[in-house]
């Protein structure tokens, strides 16, 4: 920048020796204003030289462990991890759809639940898992766009579901006379396709903030997936106002369905407190303890997440927090549903009979 100031004085000087104004014309200065602007960026402490959006075509995955004889271990552990929750969370479904005595609000809610668990858990385990085995952390910029938006919308699909299904256990308690009025199978149907819309409604706009970020730091991300609050901390570019817009939005997706799921279990509660036989009030609480036991897990583990990601410095805690909540979460939903539920398992055994049956008979539709 000196140079530029050592230019500027030869200028003035030669307007001494031709008998001009001695005051320093504008223009020379606004001639060589972009140059002083990009000098002084230049000196700068904070400037580093960002890569533009046009530039990165692809990030890089850190993953849970750098360690080559972890790699294999890794592989398996989250392989059973997902077939056990894809082949628990169908289990349900199947059962839910085959047996007419589950053809009831609160599981039809719990089928939605359940295929909203396969496509949470699809989202980022069969990635990591295929880039543990070839090797390779490396996703493509529209591949790490598309995967943040489907976990987005099925974490917020998941969400809607549990305080769907509170409001459905808070008819069944507190308006038993009224249930089958209320919760008729229109008011389901749509109940859960404006969950879905609404999560695809906050799935969009996180999409929309990460493509107005137009410059980035670096191009690792300290996680096995692509994580929206790591994407905006890998921006260069100001995110004060996407941060917001993020915060809000997760306290309307967040923290309203959290509020209406407290409020329907001090309903719950209260109404289940004037009951006079120990027996209903045993009955009426077995009824709700399956989903009170999901969403203590499933808010638990997203807290305990966020909290890690806020609080603790260390990508390693905050990425086994994310484990717990994108992993290990909508593996044990069906175990908690058919350990707690006796309508599930009486539902998995006639389906198994049925299965065994059409087994053993299937040899002599072939005779004749």
């Amino acid at each position: 920048m000196a140079e530029i100031f050592t230019v500027i004085k030869k200028e003035k000087r030669m307007q001494k020796e031709v008998g001009a104004d001695t005051v320093l014309d504008a223009g020379l200065l606004t001639s060589y204003f972009p140059i002083l602007f990009f000098s002084f960026l230049k000196r700068c402490p904070s400037y580093t030289d960002p890569q533009n959006l046009t530039g990165v075509s692809e990030f890089l995955l850190l993953g849970l462990s750098e360690d080559p004889e972890l790699q294999p271990v890794l592989a398996g552990l989250f392989l059973s991890m997902y077939l056990v929750t894809v082949l628990g969370n169908l289990l349900i479904i199947l059962a839910v759809s085959s047996d007419s005595h589950l053809h009831t609000p609160m599981y039809f809610f719990l089928s939605n639940l359940s295929l909203a668990d396969i496509g949470f858990t699809s989202t980022t385990i069969p990635k990591m898992i295929v880039d543990i085995q070839i090797h390779s952390r490396v996703i493509a910029y529209a591949g790490c766009l598309t995967q943040m938006s489907f976990f987005v919308l099925f974490a917020c699909v998941d969400d809607m579901l549990l305080s769907v299904m509170a409001y459905d256990r808070f008819v069944a308690i507190c308006h038993p006379l009224q249930y089958r009025v209320i919760m008729n199978p229109r008011l389901c149907g749509f109940l859960v396709l404006l969950s879905f819309f609404i999560s695809l409604l906050d799935s969009q706009l996180h999409s929309l903030i990460v493509l107005q970020l137009t410059c980035f730091r670096d191009v690792a991300i300290s996680n096995f997936f692509c994580d929206p609050s790591q994407l905006l901390h890998l921006s260069y570019s100001d995110t004060f106002i996407n941060e917001m817009v993020i915060y809000f939005m997760g306290a309307i997706f967040g923290c309203l369905p959290i509020s209406g799921i407290l409020f329907s279990y001090y309903k719950i509660v209260s109404s289940i407190l004037r009951v006079p036989s120990s027996g209903g009030k045993c009955k009426a609480f077995s009824t709700c303890g399956s989903h009170l036991a999901v969403v203590c897990l499933f808010y638990g583990t997203g807290l305990v997440g966020y909290l890690s990601s806020v609080v603790s410095p260390s990508p390693r805690k905050s990425m086994v927090a994310s484990v717990m909540y994108t992993v290990v979460t909508p593996m044990l939903n069906p175990f908690i549903y058919s350990l707690r539920n006796r309508d599930i398992q009486s539902a998995l055994c006639r389906l198994h009979g049925r299965l065994v049956k059409s087994h053993l008979l299937h040899p002599f539709c072939y005779m004749g």
